[in-house]
């Protein structure tokens, strides 16, 4: 990494921290998007020449750590990389990505149904998945049914007719993957902050929870965990930079999953549960994580992605891959 990308990237945490601790999982689309629109984030991944910041992977990383981080409830990294799929070809409106999709491409017209689309009712276009790659659809004129998911956030179904769409670069499915995990890793990194200060204030037995040695060692398998996600995110978007990233993206969905899962439940433990309620922080991350971990492919279906590279290489050679990977 050079001065100048750390320099970017400071500013970017800078500018993106203030903004999402003011907004936070209590964002209203209609009332919060104009200003995401006007600082830029959904241009964060189209150079400058095409209008954008000429940011990297490892620039949304921050974003998207710091949108986790405040369970942040806009579509600021999903229209960031559906902007950078249609760069230069004519869309109009909020991108968003499609996990799921069941229809057909004719044409320049796309026919069909996609499903549990992230503010898709708020979308002019979705990057759909489509056999041997993506389409970008124009959803101006769909038929939407108003979903929610686990997250709380908007998960719609979208009907279409003779859409008009066009085949565009790079899979929605991995994408959105990839975006989710870099989410988990903030979400869980600001639950271990909220737990520890939590164990450090409260007291039981006259002495404060963080002596007790059961709740240390919850606190010690909680920033594993976190640690474990972050490095999993760091490699994914350093590769993502190389355009290469399709082993880290089955490893860090896998990763950051099985990270939610067991953060989310460790540190509900150490609040005694009542980091259940809607009033407190808790609540939004461990929600969002949860919901996360299952959108754009679940452990189970990257896990098997996985073992199947890994078992075409030859397991011999998965030493060997790792250290080329990681040491390019």
């Amino acid at each position: 990494m050079t001065d100048m990308d750390t320099e970017r990237q400071t500013m970017l945490a800078d500018m993106a921290a203030g903004v999402f601790a003011g907004i936070g999982w209590q964002a209203e689309f209609d009332r919060d998007w104009p200003r995401m629109a006007e600082l830029g984030f959904s241009g964060l991944l189209l150079s400058e020449d095409e209008g954008g910041f000429g940011g990297s992977w490892s620039d949304l990383l921050v974003v998207a750590r710091l949108a986790g981080e405040h369970a942040l409830a806009l579509p600021v990294l999903e229209s960031a990389v559906a902007s950078r799929l249609v760069a230069g070809l004519e869309f109009e409106g909020v991108g968003t990505l499609a996990p799921s999709s069941d229809g057909e491409l004719s044409g320049d017209t796309w026919s069909g149904t996609l499903s549990a689309v992230p503010w898709g009712r708020h979308a002019g276009f979705v990057i759909a998945g489509e056999e041997g790659g993506a389409v970008a659809i124009d959803t101006s004129d769909a038929q939407i049914t108003e979903r929610t998911g686990l997250s709380g956030e908007p998960r719609d179904t979208l009907a279409l007719q003779n859409a008009r769409a066009v085949r565009v670069d790079g899979g929605p499915l991995a994408l959105g993957a990839a975006i989710r995990a870099m989410q988990i890793a903030g979400a869980l990194g600001k639950a271990l902050a909220i737990s520890a200060n939590y164990v450090s204030e409260r007291q039981q037995f006259g002495r404060p929870l963080a002596k007790f040695q059961a709740v240390q060692q919850s606190l010690a398998q909680m920033a594993m965990e976190s640690a474990a996600a972050d490095c999993a995110a760091f490699e994914l978007a350093r590769s993502l930079d190389r355009d290469d990233a399709s082993f880290e993206t089955a490893a860090a969905k896998t990763r950051a999953g099985m990270a939610a899962s067991t953060g989310a439940a460790l540190a509900h433990q150490v609040h005694g549960a009542i980091g259940f309620t809607r009033e407190y922080a808790l609540h939004h991350l461990t929600r969002r994580m949860l919901a996360w971990r299952s959108e754009f492919g679940g452990e189970a279906y990257w896990s098997e992605r996985l073992g199947r590279t890994i078992v075409a290489a030859g397991a011999d050679r998965l030493w060997s891959d790792l250290v080329a990977r990681t040491d390019p």
